[in-house]
Parts: C-alpha cells; sequence; structure tokens
C-alpha cells in the first residue's frame, strides 16, 4: 500500500473502501515475522462514512493508547489480558472521522526503550533487513508505515521514540508541540517529556493525520487551542527567507576522537541535505552549544524519565490490572506480580526512578536534572530568537544489528539529542535523507513551540529534493 492518503481516499470514493481495508488487514497478518502487531483486528471494517479525507482509511495504533473492547498491552506482561472500556481522545476523533484502526502495534514494553527489543511478544525487526531493529518504542508503527500495511500509524515520543524509529525505517515521524494533541488515554510513560504523534510516508500525511487528532481537549489539562493552526494548508512552496542552524559539536567529524566509517558517511550525507536547503532558499548557519550541555542531555532524560515513570506505573500492582499475582498479603501479591511480568529494562528503570524519588535524593538528583532541562531549553529558546529551526542528523548509523544492541553506547550526543524536542515540548520531524548499507538514515528539523506549521512546511519543501518520499521498505537478501 504506497499509496497516499489522498490518493487512497480516491479509490474510496470510487467504491473500493472495503477492499482497502481487507488488503491492509492481509499485510498485517503476513507481516507476522517481523512482529509488528500485538493485536490485528480482523473484523474492522469501514461503518462509519464521512466526508472526511480520513474515513475508510486504514491505520494502526501503538499499543499504549486506549482502546474500547480492543487489547491493550503496551507490550508488557502486566497488562496482557488488559481490554479498554474507553478510547484514547485520539481514537475518537479519527473514528468520528471515519478511519479505520486495524489493530495494535508492538512497541518496547511500556514504552521505556530505543530498541524495539523488549516486548513482551519478542523483538520487533526491521522491514528492510530483518536482522536489524526498527529503533522504538514506536517499533511497530514504524515498521507497518515502512512496510506499506497502512498509510499511518499513531505513536507516541518521550525521547525519540517516534523520530528515531521514522529515520531506521525510511519513513516520516513527526511528533507535534506538546499539547498541540491530548495525551487523554495513553499510557503516561514520563507525563512531562509524552507526545502523541504520528508515522506517515510523506510529509503532507503526517500533516493530514495531526489536523484531525489535535485540538483542546477537556480531558486533558495541558492540552492547547489548536483552531488557528492548519497544517496542510500551511504547505506552501513559500520559504520567506528562512534560516535553520545546525550544531557544530555535533555535526562536525573533528568533534569525534574515533569516528566509524558510518559516522563519517552520515555526516557526509547531512552536509549534502544542507546543501539541499540552500538550493531551495533556507540559509543554513553553524552555531556553538557548551558540549557539557550536550552531554547533560542522556543522563537528564535518564533521571527526570525514570522518575516520572515510578510514579505513573506505581497503579501497575497486579490487583487493578493484569494477571494476579501469588502471595498471601496485598505486599507479597505486588512484589509476586512485577517482579514476574517486568523485563529486567523496566525494572532496572523503576529502581533507578525509586531512588531518585526518596526523599534525600531528590534536590541532587531530580530537581537539579530539571534546573539542567531549562538550561537546555533556554538555549534553544535563545537560537530560536535568530533561526526558524535546528537540523540535525537523526543519528550517526543506520539501525544497529538485533545481536549488537548490548554493545551500544548510551551517552553519545549524537544518539541523544532528539530528547531536546522532549524536554521543551518543541515540534519535531524526521524525514528520510539517504541509505547506508542499503538501508535507510533520516535527518531531523525541531522548532519553536506551536510554530508546527513552518517546522512541516521546511520538512515538505526539503522532502521534494529528494527520492524517498512514500518509499516502501525492500528487505535486502
Amino acid at each position: 500500500m504506497s499509496k497516499t492518503i489522498e490518493s487512497l481516499a480516491q479509490e474510496i470514493q470510487n467504491k473500493k473502501g472495503e477492499s482497502i481495508i481487507k488488503e491492509a488487514i492481509a499485510k498485517a497478518k503476513a507481516s507476522k515475522e517481523y512482529n509488528f502487531f500485538v493485536t490485528i483486528d480482523e473484523n474492522a471494517s469501514n461503518d462509519i462514512k464521512t466526508n472526511n479525507l480520513l474515513s475508510g482509511i486504514p491505520f494502526a495504533t501503538k499499543d499504549n493508547l486506549s482502546t474500547k473492547g480492543i487489547l491493550s498491552t503496551a507490550s508488557s506482561n502486566t497488562l496482557k489480558d488488559y481490554v479498554p472500556f474507553f478510547d484514547a481522545t485520539v481514537i475518537t476523533k479519527l473514528k468520528e472521522l471515519g478511519a479505520v484502526n486495524i489493530g495494535k502495534t508492538t512497541m518496547d514494553e511500556l514504552g521505556m526503550g530505543g530498541t524495539g527489543t523488549t516486548a513482551a511478544t519478542g523483538v520487533v525487526k526491521n522491514p528492510w533487513d530483518k536482522t536489524r531493529i526498527t529503533g522504538g518504542s514506536s517499533a511497530g508503527s514504524a515498521g507497518c508505515v515502512a512496510s506499506g500495511i497502512v498509510p499511518f500509524a499513531l505513536g507516541s515520543d518521550t525521547g525519540d521514540s517516534i523520530r528515531k524509529p521514522a529515520a531506521y525505517c525510511g519513513v516520516v515521524g513527526y511528533k507535534p508541540t506538546y499539547g498541540l494533541v491530548s495525551r487523554y488515554g495513553l499510557f503516561a510513560f514520563a507525563s512531562s517529556l509524552d507526545h502523541v504523534g504520528t508515522l506517515t510516508r510523506n510529509v503532507k500525511d503526517a500533516a493530514i493525520v495531526v489536523d484531525a487528532i489535535k485540538g483542546k481537549d477537556d480531558k486533558d489539562m495541558t492540552s492547547l487551542d489548536s483552531s488557528d493552526i492548519n497544517l496542510v494548508a500551511s504547505l506552501t512552496e513559500k520559504l520567506d527567507n528562512k534560516k535553520l542552524c545546525y550544531i557544530k559539536e555535533i555535526c562536525n567529524i573533528e568533534e569525534y576522537a574515533n569516528p566509524s566509517e558510518d559516522l563519517k558517511y552520515c555526516l557526509n550525507n547531512f552536509k549534502e541535505v544542507l546543501k539541499k536547503c540552500e538550493q531551495i532558499g533556507i540559509e543554513v548557519e553553524e552555531v556553538s552549544v557548551d558540549k557539557s550541555l550536550l552531554a547533560a542531555i542522556f543522563p537528564t532524560y535518564r533521571i527526570i524519565s525514570c522518575a516520572e515513570a515510578t510514579s505513573n506505573y506505581s497503579n501497575l500492582t497486579g490487583i487493578i490490572f493484569g494477571p494476579r499475582g501469588q502471595g498471601k498479603t496485598v505486599e507479597d501479591i505486588m512484589m509476586d506480580h512485577r517482579s514476574k511480568g517486568f523485563c529486567s529494562l523496566i525494572k532496572r528503570r523503576f529502581i533507578i526512578g525509586s531512588y531518585i524519588l526518596q526523599k534525600e535524593n531528590q534536590e541532587k538528583y531530580f530537581k537539579k536534572a530539571q534546573k539542567v532541562r531549562r538550561l537546555i531549553v533556554d538555549k534553544i529558546n535563545d537560537l530560536f530568537t535568530k533561526y526558524d529551526g535546528l537540523i540535525l542528523p537523526c543519528s550517526g548509523s543506520c539501525a544497529p544489528k538485533i545481536v549488537k544492541i548490548k554493545d551500544q553506547k548510551q551517552d553519545d550526543i549524537l544518539e541523544n539529542h532528539l530528547a531536546i524536542g522532549n524536554f521543551g515540548g518543541f515540534p519535531s520531524i524526521s524525514i528520510p535523507c539517504g541509505f547506508l548499507h542499503n538501508l535507510p538514515i533520516g535527518v531531523n528539523i525541531t522548532g519553536k513551540v506551536l510554530d508546527d506549521a513552518n517546522v512541516l512546511n521546511i520538512a515538505y519543501n526539503l522532502e521534494k529534493t529528494m527520492n524517498y518520499k512514500n518509499q516502501i521498505a525492500k528487505e535486502q537478501k
């Protein structure tokens, strides 16, 4: 299904709607070896018909968004039998427009992970090469869009969980401004960092989807009135002397002591992307950011996210949700449930979060991390007084081999900078920009809060200069 949302909508108008849904379900079932889906709704159909562009369009939903009557596990054994009685606001909005959810996509357990390897149902494999990861945590959403099963999928992004897997799978990943899309019905990981967004195969489809799901929601006090924002209408060829910047400490090969050949390739590819920006009238300048501030991104993210996760997931006791643990007392039941229900990575993060939140440690760790977060956001906002956006490579490599995940460094600045978008609630979009070892790589554009239309329009015009729009994954033999 390489077609855009608009072309599929035209087919639906020509009475081919039900066949499109059936084709998507059949492809989803055929993708079993890649583990894109936790649940496939084989009875999904376009019962609700509207005049909206999304009416009858199949999509997939990350398994941490509540779907009424459909298993919603967040890829965790602690929720393996949980069937919600309500829909997340974004699901309600899409249903009302007639879009058809065909299933729930696999993710890193509870959204905590960037590899797609920690789901209770197993590893999510990259559709370009099944020996590679998809990235995470929106692993299945990225994979099923890249494979052409659906034209778009919903995801969530707490540190880079939409944008990094988008880059690894050769699709578009868009995280809107914090509050532009309601988080009601999203299983909260780190509430101050969580965003709901979308994965698509082109920028315009991302604009179409977010136009449909954005808006003020009385059930989410952090949601914003976006009635004056029309993303699709803002996609024009007018760039009006736009200026972007990139951070030299991230993008210059001289900043790296022992750069790998893959890193050299990615940074050279990034230089070619900058040339394309200049060709379409976008001025690009190099800026410098204190390296100690950049190095603080990862520990700051880890401290805040673990602390908030520990609090948010304290309700997973085995008493309210999920399979009941064994034991004679409530404490024993909870201990048994949580010990057996979570993977080692999740337990480690909960231990870190609990330690951080202890009264004697809050000032030393949590509050200090909040102050560093503010320093980082202030620095980026200062850049945005002069520039329309920040452009950076998504990663220093293509998708890593599954067997090498444990060897990856976790503190590389180039692998963690996308969390800046979550720290400040900035709109941020990743688009494909090339190939390394026959695997896709991406570039990211981040802009100022509520300037989503500008960020998407820059990405839309840059996308036109490259040949990666609407691509479908072709597995390497």
